[in-house]
C-alpha cells in the first residue's frame, strides 16, 4: 500500500494532473494504516446501523423501476393512439424512466423513496395527461397505495408507493416526438423549448450525474456520504423544507470535500469535511465547477444580477445548467444551528483521530427537547390519514416561512429553531401530528424584560396556511407554546424524559429566564379534539368564527394557546391569535402573543428572506490542516454592480495557535469562464501551496 502511494505521488510531481473542482486539491495525502482502520471501523458501524439494504430488496426495487417503467411507456402509446396520430408514431411512442436522488447516487437504505423522472414526447402534456390521465391509470392499480398528485408544487411530483415502496414521480415533456429508449439526459439540448417546471424536473437526474462525474473517487464519495446524511438526520439538520440541508446538499457538500482531498478514503474525508465547513465563510458559495452559462435564456444564480441570489445564507451551486443554489431554504436561524453541529462534528471527529473517542459518539442523537426550555408547537388535525397527509405537507412546507417571520419580527434576536421531526400522541386514535420549534433569545444578547411580540408575526403565518386551495372539513390546525416541563413524554427517545445536560455560561445566559410566554389566557382554544378519559376521541366538526376574535371554549391540546384555524371553506378560512393582553396582564414575559389584526392579504412568499447579512460580494474562505501549510480561497474581485450591498469580508486566519501560517495566496481562474471570474463575487484562490512529509502540489 504504502509503495503504490508513493508512486502515484511521483507520478504526480512529473506529470500534472488536472483535477476537477474550481481549484486545486487542498492535499493529495494519501490513508495511513490508522486512517484504514478507522475506515473500516465506520463501514461496520454503517452496515450494523442498518444503512444497506439487502439483496432482496435491491432486487425489488429493481423490479418495481421495470413495473413503472412499462407503465408509462404503455400510458404514453395510449395517448398517441387516442390523440389520433399516425400507427408508425403509436408503434414508435415511447417514454423513458430515470432515477435521481440517493438512488442514482448509490447511498439509499433500506425503506428510501426512490426518486424518477420520466421523460415523454412533446404531445403528452403535464397538467392533464400525467395529472389526469396517468393519475387515473395508477389509481386502478391494486399495487398502487397512498397516491398523491402534488401539481402546484415547485418540482410538480406524483407521489405514490408501489407494492410498498415509495416513489416520488416528475415528468418532463420535451420538443421531440419520439424519445429514443437510449436517451442521453445530460446533453444540454434537452432543455431547449421548455418551461421552468420541466427544467427543474431534469436537472434532479443532471445534476446527480454530474456529481458522479465530479468526484475523484465515486465508492469513497458514497460511503462518506451515507455517513453523513446519517449523522444529519441524526442530529436534526437534515430537511430542506423546513431550512436546513436536504439530500442534493449533502451531497454536494460531500463531493466538493472529495475535490479538496481527492486521495483521502471515508474515515478522513468525514473528519476533513467539519474541519473544511467549520470554517467555510458563508455566504461564500460552494461549487463543484465553474458556473456555465449559455444561449437558452434560463436565469442562473449569479448575484450580480438578481438580487434575490445576494441574500442566500448559505449558497450551494449545483453543476448542471441552469446552475442553481440549492440551499436557498436556508435562514439565518437554522445557518447557525447547521454550523454548530459542524463544531460539534468537527469536535468528535478530533477525538476520535486521538482514539479519545468512537464512530458511536458522533452519531449521538441530538437531545432537542434538553436544548431549549420553551417552544412552539404547531398541532395538525383532520378527519382521516388521507387528508392529514395532504394537510400536513401543506403546513410543514410553510413552516420555514414561519421561522422567517419570528427571526424577521423581531430582528434576529429571538432565534427559532425548527425540529425536523413530526410528533404524534399514540394514545390519540384520530389522525393528528405535531412539529416542534424551540425558541431562544441570540447569543450575547442581555437586555433583560424586553417582550417579543409575535402576535401579528404567527397571525400572519396562519393567514397564509388558509391559502390551502384543497382544504377539507376537519382539516385544524393550533399553534401553541409550552415550557420544558409541558413537553408530552411521547416525544423523547424510549418514551421518558431523559436528565437535562449541565448548560455552559452561554446557554445560561441565552435560555435563564429569556424566552418566557405569558400564562394568562383572556380565551382558549376550542379543541379540534376532546377525550372521553379512555384515550378515544371524538372529532368536532370546523365551526366557521364570525369574528376574528371569537371566545374559545374548551382548553388547548398543551400549554398555552396562540392561534387557531378553523373554517367551512377556503376562503373564509380566519386565524385568531387568542392570548392575554399586556396591559391587563401582569406577566413580565418576553414573549407577548396577544389579539393581532387580520389584513386581506397574505405578507411574505419565496421572497421573503431572513434579516442579516445579504450576498457577501467579497470574502474569504480560510481552510486549515493540521499537517500542512494551507492557502486563502479568497477572492481578489470587485464588483461595481453592488456598491450599496453590505460586504462580509475576512482577512483573518481561522487555524489553531499552534499551526503553520499561510505562504502564499492567489487567485485561481477557469480558463472556460474568466469572463465570469472577473467579475463573481465567488470566493476562489488561485493557487493552494501544500508541504506535506516534503510532496508540494503545484
Amino acid at each position: 500500500m504504502a509503495g503504490s502511494v508513493g508512486k502515484g505521488r511521483a507520478a504526480l510531481r512529473s506529470s500534472p494532473k488536472r483535477y476537477s473542482g474550481t481549484d486545486p486539491p487542498l492535499s493529495l495525502a494519501g490513508p495511513t494504516l490508522a486512517d484504514l482502520q478507522r475506515t473500516a471501523e465506520l463501514e461496520k458501524f454503517l452496515v450494523e446501523a442498518g444503512l444497506y439494504e439487502g439483496k432482496e430488496e435491491s432486487a425489488k426495487r429493481e423490479d418495481v423501476l421495470c413495473e413503472i417503467g412499462q407503465i408509462v411507456k404503455e400510458w404514453v402509446k395510449q395517448l398517441t393512439s387516442k390523440k389520433g396520430y399516425a400507427d408508425q408514431l403509436v408503434e414508435q411512442a415511447n417514454a423513458v424512466l430515470f432515477t435521481f436522488g440517493s438512488y442514482r447516487l448509490g447511498v439509499h437504505g433500506p425503506e428510501a423513496d426512490i426518486d424518477t423522472l420520466c421523460v415523454g414526447p412533446s404531445y403528452v402534456n403535464r397538467e392533464e395527461d400525467f395529472f389526469v390521465t396517468l393519475h387515473g391509470i395508477l389509481a386502478e392499480k391494486e399495487e398502487v397505495t397512498e397516491l398523491q398528485p402534488v401539481p402546484d408544487a415547485h418540482v410538480p411530483v406524483l407521489k405514490f408507493k408501489f407494492r410498498g415502496i415509495s416513489i416520488d414521480l416528475l415528468y418532463a415533456s420535451l420538443s421531440l416526438s419520439v424519445i429514443p429508449a437510449d436517451f442521453d439526459i445530460s446533453q444540454g439540448s434537452v432543455l431547449c423549448d421548455v418551461d421552468e417546471a420541466t427544467v427543474r424536473s431534469l436537472n434532479g437526474c443532471r445534476v446527480a450525474d454530474q456529481i458522479l462525474r465530479l468526484v475523484p473517487n465515486v465508492e469513497n464519495f458514497r460511503t462518506t456520504l451515507r455517513c453523513l446524511k446519517y449523522w444529519a438526520k441524526r442530529r436534526g439538520v437534515y430537511s430542506n423544507i423546513t431550512g436546513f440541508l436536504g439530500g442534493v446538499n449533502w451531497a454536494l457538500l460531500v463531493a466538493r470535500v472529495c475535490q479538496l482531498y481527492p486521495n483521502a478514503v471515508p474515515s478522513m474525508l468525514v473528519s476533513r469535511f467539519f474541519r473544511v465547513f467549520t470554517q467555510w465563510q458563508w455566504p461564500n458559495p460552494v461549487m463543484l465547477c465553474a458556473i456555465e452559462n449559455n444561449d437558452l435564456g434560463f436565469s442562473i444564480w449569479d448575484p450580480r444580477k438578481n438580487p434575490r441570489d445576494r441574500n442566500h445564507l448559505m449558497p450551494i451551486i449545483t453543476p448542471a445548467y441552469p446552475c442553481m443554489n440549492s440551499s436557498y431554504n436556508v435562514s439565518s436561524s437554522t445557518l447557525r444551528v447547521i454550523m454548530e453541529q459542524f463544531q460539534f462534528g468537527n469536535k468528535i471527529c478530533q477525538e476520535i483521530e486521538l482514539n479519545k473517542a468512537n464512530w458511536n459518539a458522533l452519531f449521538e442523537p441530538f437531545h432537542f427537547f434538553e436544548a431549549y426550555r420553551k417552544f412552539l408547537v404547531v398541532d395538525i388535525v383532520a378527519e382521516n390519514d388521507d387528508d392529514l397527509r395532504l394537510w400536513k405537507g401543506w403546513i410543514e412546507s410553510r413552516l420555514r416561512q414561519l421561522t422567517l417571520k419570528i427571526d424577521r419580527d423581531t430582528k434576529g434576536i429571538l432565534q427559532c429553531h425548527p425540529y425536523p421531526c413530526e410528533y404524534s400522541d399514540p394514545t390519540i386514535e384520530c389522525a393528528h401530528c405535531a412539529f416542534y420549534m424551540g425558541l431562544s433569545r441570540k447569543e450575547g444578547s442581555k437586555k433583560r424584560g424586553q417582550q417579543f411580540d409575535i402576535r401579528g408575526t404567527v397571525d400572519e403565518f396562519m393567514r397564509e396556511i388558509g391559502m390551502y386551495s384543497l382544504w377539507m372539513p376537519g382539516m385544524d390546525l393550533a399553534v401553541t407554546h409550552v415550557q420544558r416541563e409541558q413537553v408530552p413524554s411521547y416525544v423523547f427517545e424510549q418514551g421518558y424524559k431523559k436528565p437535562c445536560p449541565t448548560m455552559h455560561a452561554n446557554q445560561q445566559e441565552q435560555s435563564d429566564g429569556d424566552v418566557t410566554l405569558s400564562p394568562y389566557l383572556d380565551s382558549q382554544l376550542k379543541r379540534k379534539y376532546d377525550s372521553d378519559g379512555d384515550g378515544h376521541v371524538e372529532l368536532h366538526k370546523s365551526v366557521k368564527w364570525a369574528s376574528v376574535s371569537p371566545p374559545g371554549v374548551g382548553t388547548p391540546p398543551h400549554g398555552n394557546s396562540v392561534s387557531n384555524v378553523v373554517c367551512d371553506s377556503p376562503v373564509k378560512f380566519v386565524s385568531s391569535v387568542v392570548c392575554s393582553r399586556a396591559q391587563t396582564s401582569p406577566s413580565h414575559d418576553d414573549i407577548n402573543l396577544e389579539q393581532a389584526q387580520l389584513t386581506t392579504s397574505p405578507y411574505g412568499s419565496e421572497d421573503t428572506s431572513a434579516s442579516g447579512t445579504s450576498f457577501a460580494a467579497v470574502g474569504a474562505v480560510v481552510l486549515a490542516d493540521e499537517s500542512s501549510k494551507l492557502g486563502n480561497l479568497t477572492s481578489d474581485l470587485e464588483l461595481n454592480t453592488i456598491q450599496r450591498m453590505p460586504l462580509h469580508t475576512s482577512s483573518e486566519c481561522v487555524a489553531q495557535k499552534d499551526e503553520t501560517k499561510f505562504e502564499e495566496i492567489r487567485s485561481l481562474a477557469s480558463s472556460n469562464c474568466a469572463e465570469f471570474v472577473e467579475s463573481s463575487v465567488l470566493a476562489i484562490a488561485e493557487k493552494v501551496h501544500l508541504d506535506i512529509g516534503g510532496d508540494e502540489v503545484n
